[in-house]
């Protein structure tokens, strides 16, 4: 495989994650940091008693499904999910706001906890094991801790600022880096589905995109921004989002060194777009996009 595939080499870390039940750490930062090491350890919790709602749920012969007010499919599973983080937020962070897709927002913008219960419900529904539970700390609007689970796959994504981005490979850490592609003719894109760009009124430019990359595929929900973290792909680009639908992608591809924006270029997580790339090709993807 050329040099140019392959994920750029992780830099230094201030929090290093060893592998350990409780996902101990040895820390060498600032107190900030040491707040957010709290935050990130609470928020693998929740991902443990997500997963313990959503798993037994399926693929299950009598999972309740319901049809939201925007048509969108609302399972048993994502309420008992939602309910279980909440649960938990309630009785250690009280003073925290929480933003969840299924039950709305409450409390503090400052420090909110942004939560997708089952980011893929289709898939979930379908018996499609490419679904996750999303799970972010944003403060201020930025998001600065991301957790994203997916036990179906038996698979588990985490990022907090500063601290790198991580997932487990034969149970251990493994550092994550986005690749190290620089050149568009060997680019290899996720662009969700052709409707959502349709819908947008982008067809045009999706053909386009595609056109002008190596690859594109459609690999769909969280796992795509997970395949963009690990060096696999090396642009996601979505419309018709919410914040939860991305927020806990955004640490998580950060910290591996990549880049999320709208899709005009903004930093934001509220616009209803985002872009996500290796980092190294935002620039030229947004000229892509835009031209």
């Amino acid at each position: 495989m050329a040099d140019h595939f392959r994920a750029r080499k992780p830099g230094p870390s201030t929090l290093w994650p060893l592998p350990s039940d409780d996902y101990s750490w040895t820390v060498t930062a600032s107190p900030h940091a040491d707040i957010l090491r709290r935050d990130l350890e609470l928020a693998l919790r929740l991902a443990d008693a997500a997963d313990a709602q959503s798993l037994p749920r399926f693929d299950a012969a009598d999972l309740e499904i319901s049809t939201k007010a925007d048509n969108s499919h609302v399972t048993d599973a994502d309420l008992a999910t939602e309910r279980a983080i909440r649960d938990i937020l309630a009785a250690e962070r009280p003073e925290d706001g929480i933003f969840g897709e299924e039950f709305g927002a409450q409390g503090s913008t400052h420090r909110q906890w942004i939560i997708d219960p089952i980011d893929g419900t289709a898939n979930f529904l379908r018996g499609v094991p490419l679904w996750g539970t999303m799970i972010a700390l944003a403060i201020d609007g930025v998001p600065q801790v991301g957790v994203v689970s997916m036990p179906a796959l038996g698979r588990r994504w985490w990022a907090a600022t500063g601290a790198g981005s991580w997932t487990t490979t034969d149970g251990e850490p493994r550092r994550l880096q986005t690749s190290a592609v620089s050149s568009l003719d060997d680019a290899s894109v996720s662009f969700q589905s052709i409707a959502q760009w349709s819908d947008a009124g982008r067809l045009d430019t999706l053909l386009k995109v595609a056109a002008g990359v190596w690859r594109d595929r459609a690999y769909g929900d969280v796992y795509s921004y997970m395949l963009l973290a690990e060096g696999r792909v090396d642009m996601v680009a979505e419309f018709g989002v919410k914040e939860y639908d991305i927020a806990a992608a955004v640490p998580i591809i950060r910290e591996a060194g990549g880049r999320m924006t709208a899709i005009d270029g903004t930093e934001t997580i509220s616009a209803r777009s985002t872009l996500a790339t290796n980092g190294i090709l935002h620039d030229a993807f947004l000229a892509l996009i835009q031209g």
